[in-house]
Formats: structure tokens, sequence, C-alpha cells
């Protein structure tokens, strides 16, 4: 069995690589920005899910310089529907120290990037090998399951990680470093896939010890996930009858940090019901949305039971609340979560986004 080489993985990648917005020609220079860009919104998160996020971001924010100048409630809504919004927050911190350290130029080696906020250790060896070619073991999902594989690692992840980091910076060609880091990822992602791999178009079939083994898809192995407890909550859909819905915004830091959200009761493991009239935030008449929200987050899957109401056009909100109008609520920074909860709470109201007023007062003049 010979080893595996980096130029027979280089050959397969320049007839196969993937076309990707963020990614520059072959022979072009990689803009460090966009590499930075993409792959704090590629950490858990597809491909096809990040392209139109990747395009509408560049769009409103085109350079690092930008993007550290705005207002944190724009690059919040901006993010809204990624997900794992910390990632967001990290990304404008990340800008404005670039702007503030380094005059606007992301530094050109590994260890200066892993010193700026939310760049860990995959994306200063991602960024340090694509932008600036610098010699760098970018290990990322696919390249712990190409690894493991090639090598036939046993070692459970994360705790394998450090070997697959080390065998893979043992081939890093210094030639092509970016080109190798990205050979990786499309090889894991197009061939080398979790289930039923196509090892018959692998340009590193001859020397994979799984596929010799027969062990492809048993590895890399994985350390046994924790139990993940239910958590239960109350989502308060206000709406006022100018068309107006009561929102708030949670704290900067933690779960969902700086993003919108419906006012709601804690989270926690059952639901208590004499807690819902201390938590409701206006004195109404709830109606309750016929099936709960159920969202998953990485530590625990949530279940809100919604509950909606509609109240006077002249109703206040409470302190650390405000009221926006529906036809306002793209601007505002909603994670999917908080998109479904007010979706189920319009629906039970028989309200639509874009419906119109007259359309509203007809219902309930009718109803």
């Amino acid at each position: 069995m010979h080893a595996a080489s980096a130029s027979d993985l280089l050959i397969w990648y320049d007839r196969h690589r993937r076309e990707l917005p963020w990614r520059a020609q072959a022979g072009e220079r990689a803009d460090p920005y966009r590499v930075w860009l993409s792959e704090i919104m590629l950490q858990q998160t597809t491909v096809q899910a990040v392209k139109p996020y990747f395009a509408a971001f560049l769009a409103r924010f085109p350079d690092v310089q930008t993007l550290a100048a705005a207002p944190s409630e724009a690059v919040m809504n901006a993010w809204a529907g990624l997900g794992y919004y910390s990632r967001a927050r990290n990304l404008h911190a990340c800008a404005q120290a670039v702007v503030a350290r380094h005059g606007g130029q992301f530094p050109d080696t590994e260890g200066a990037l892993r010193d700026l906020p939310g760049i860990g250790a995959y994306t200063a060896a991602a960024v340090a090998a694509i932008a600036f070619g610098r010699v760098a073991a970018a290990v990322d999902g696919n390249v712990e399951r190409v690894m493991s594989r090639l090598h036939g690692l046993e070692a459970p992840m994360p705790a394998g990680r450090g070997a697959v980091a080390a065998h893979t910076l043992a081939i890093v060609p210094a030639d092509r470093p970016g080109d190798f880091a990205q050979a990786l990822m499309d090889l894991g992602a197009t061939i080398c896939t979790p289930r039923k791999p196509a090892c018959a178009l692998c340009p590193w079939q001859a020397p994979c010890r799984a596929r010799h083994a027969g062990a492809q898809e048993s590895l890399p192995r994985k350390s046994p996930k924790k139990e993940r407890p239910q958590r239960h909550g109350v989502a308060f859909v206000v709406l006022r009858a100018d068309q107006a819905i009561l929102l708030r915004t949670r704290p900067p830091k933690g779960l969902l940090g700086g993003m919108a959200e419906v006012p709601t009761s804690a989270w926690s493991a059952k639901l208590d019901p004499s807690q819902i009239v201390q938590d409701q935030p206006v004195t109404a008449s709830w109606l309750t949305a016929n099936t709960p929200v159920r969202h998953v987050f990485t530590h625990f899957p949530l279940e809100l039971t919604v509950l909606c109401a509609r109240v006077p056009a002249l109703t206040e909100a409470p302190e650390s609340a405000r009221f926006t109008t529906l036809a306002e609520l793209d601007n505002e920074p909603l994670s999917s979560l908080m998109l479904k909860v007010i979706e189920a709470g319009l629906a039970t109201l028989g309200v639509k986004r874009g419906e119109s007023q007259a359309s509203i007062d007809a219902k309930e003049h009718n109803g």
C-alpha cells in the first residue's frame, strides 16, 4: 500500500473543484475578507444554506471596514436565520479588531489570526492557508473524516483531532497549501461523505486503510453524545390594532444574544402553568396556537407554547420592550425560532404578514 500524496489529491482537485462564491478562481489570489467571512458562516451550516446569506452580507458589508463601522443591530439583522448567533457578534468584534489593530488588513499568520475575536484553530489555519499561502492544517469535520479513514485512526473525535492535524500537516505541500486545504474540504464534501462514500472515484482509494478494511462508514469514531433534556416555555405574541407586534432584545451574551424576540417565559424542564400569569407582558385575553413551536438547539430541544392576543392601538410597551409594525419586521434581527413563533401567533389571530389594516378591521367587524 503506497502512501497518500498531495499531488494525487491536487490533480483531482484541479479537475473537480467546486465553484463557490467565496472561492478565488484558479490562479487568482484569494480575498482574505471573503475567505474569513465564508469560514465563519460555514461553521455548523451547509454550503447551500450559506450561499444566499454570503451574497447578501457581502452586498451590505463589502469590506472589513464597512462591517467594522456598522451598528451591531445591522449585523445581527443580516445574520438572522443563519443560527449560532454568537458567530455574528464575534464577526463584528473581529472586524473592529482588524481595523483597530491591523489598519484594516487581516494578519497573515496563523498565530496572529488566532488572537482575533471569534477565530479558533480551524479558521486561523484555513485563512492562513487559503488567503496567505501559509502551510497549515485546517481540520474541520470533512478533514477529520478523510484523514481518519485514510490512516485508519480509531481514536474517537474530538479527542483524536490532534492526530488528524498531525497527519494533515505532514502532507501539506509548501507550494499550494491553500488549494490543498480546499481540496481536502471538497473531497470530504463530495466523495468521502459520511454515508456511502464514493470510494471508486477517490484519488486516495489505493492508500486508504479504511477502504481496505471495509470500515469506511464506521470512521471517524464519535464520543457518545450527552443526553439533551427537553425544555419548555411560553411565547407571547401581542398584536396591537395598528399592526404592531411586541418585541424585546435578548441580552448581548448567551443563547441568541442580541437577537429580537417576542416576550417569553423562562425555558425550563417543566412548564409551570402558574408562571404563565406572572410572565405575561400585558394583561389580555389569550388564545393558544393549535400546535407548539419546536426547535432544536445544539444542547437541547425546545418546545414553546404560543399564546397570542390583540390589544388596542394605544397600548404602550412594557419596560425594555417595543412595538414594531409587521411591515418593519424584516428589519428586526429575528431568529428562525422567533419567525416560527410569530407565524404561529399571527395564524392563530387570522392575520397575514402583508395584510392591510382595512382587511384586519373587516375581519374583526365580521368576526
